[in-house]
């Protein structure tokens, strides 16, 4: 595989190109490649898909046809990590490279079978967020220039209450990716040694994401000082690799942050399987922990091969959806001390 992406990057038009013939991301009767615009109806339940020629990486060749096209091909796999979560909307109206926005309420213009999910702040307003529930909303969340999708941490019906928590691992310069793969190493070690179950995936960007599925209970405040807990101890036993430091002036260079503050009231973390809005068009993607210690990089895992990826694997985050195997972390909450910054 390594190979191949060589090849990409010294040509990657070429590179995605040639894939595109026996890709199924890019054939699709519902996401046509012959037209700009087209109106889908589902069940009553119409979507207008727009301008789906754009390019979105002009140096790949690909449009935002073809984004849709993706999202349409991994829809079964990814619609369950979605479905009953605000969706806080990072949009990117003129593609990867373009300028982008976050929007978090809902627009006007939305169609009355759009969903939401109404979250009070601590201002006292009142937003409602777009639930992204099924296929016909995730096609028009995405055609609206959401590149990857960013869901709440915890589901409407319980907004104070995740039911995960997560550690975003990310370089600090000159460290590298394969200073991430030995800290999720260490992190994954000290979870299983905890009995805590845990899952993990590249971020599509530079890093890797870990997520432990929780039992529905503790507050958000309560995940937040427990992840803190962890990190902290982790900077404590690793110093020359980990910090746990989330103000950007104060981190030492070439460690890897063990990033807890993303388990913060309203932060959220890129969804599996959302791509990303980098030049290769790379993927969040779920991984084993066999692959991890094998070794992979952030480039493995694109638009282009994601869909055959789970063809043949399935959902490798599947148990992040069961209600069984979760941890209780009630039973350690009495060690975590300190509180929400």
């Amino acid at each position: 595989m390594g190979n191949r992406m060589g090849s990409l990057k010294k040509n990657p038009n070429h590179a995605v190109k040639t894939r595109r013939s026996t890709n199924s991301v890019f054939r699709s009767s519902v996401v046509p490649d012959n037209r700009n615009d087209v109106l889908l109806d589902f069940d009553g339940k119409k979507v207008k898909l727009t301008n789906l020629r754009k390019p979105f990486w002009p140096e790949l060749g690909v449009t935002k046809g073809d984004l849709l096209r993706y999202y349409l091909a991994v829809s079964p796999v990814l619609l369950p990590h979605l479905v009953d979560r605000a969706m806080v909307m990072k949009r990117y109206p003129n593609g990867a490279a373009g300028k982008f926005f976050f929007q978090k309420r809902a627009p006007d213009f939305r169609p009355d079978w759009i969903e939401i999910c109404s979250i009070e702040h601590a201002s006292g307003s009142i937003i409602d967020f777009p639930v992204v529930r099924d296929l016909p909303s995730l096609l028009w969340t995405v055609n609206l220039g959401c590149i990857d999708l960013n869901p709440w941490y915890a589901t409407c019906d319980d907004l104070k209450c995740p039911d995960y928590l997560h550690f975003d691992l990310d370089p600090v310069e000159p460290a590298d990716f394969d200073n991430v793969l030995e800290t999720a190493k260490i992190l994954h070690h000290s979870l299983d040694t905890l009995k805590i179950p845990n899952l993990v995936k590249t971020t599509g960007s530079r890093g890797m994401h870990i997520y432990v599925p929780i039992v529905r209970g503790p507050t958000q405040k309560q995940v937040w000082t427990f992840a803190k807990e962890m990190a902290t101890t982790l900077e404590k036993l690793y110093p020359k690799l980990i910090t746990a430091e989330y103000r950007i002036d104060n981190r030492p260079a070439g460690r890897v942050l063990v990033d807890y503050n993303q388990n913060a009231w309203g932060r959220t973390l890129a969804s599996v399987y959302s791509v990303r809005p980098k030049p290769l068009a790379t993927v969040s993607a779920p991984l084993t922990w066999t692959e991890v210690k094998r070794g992979v990089r952030i480039e493995d895992f694109r638009l282009d091969n994601m869909p055959e990826r789970i063809r043949r694997r399935g959902d490798l985050w599947k148990s992040l959806l069961s209600a069984k195997g979760r941890f209780d972390l009630r039973s350690l909450l009495s060690t975590a001390k300190g509180g929400s910054r």
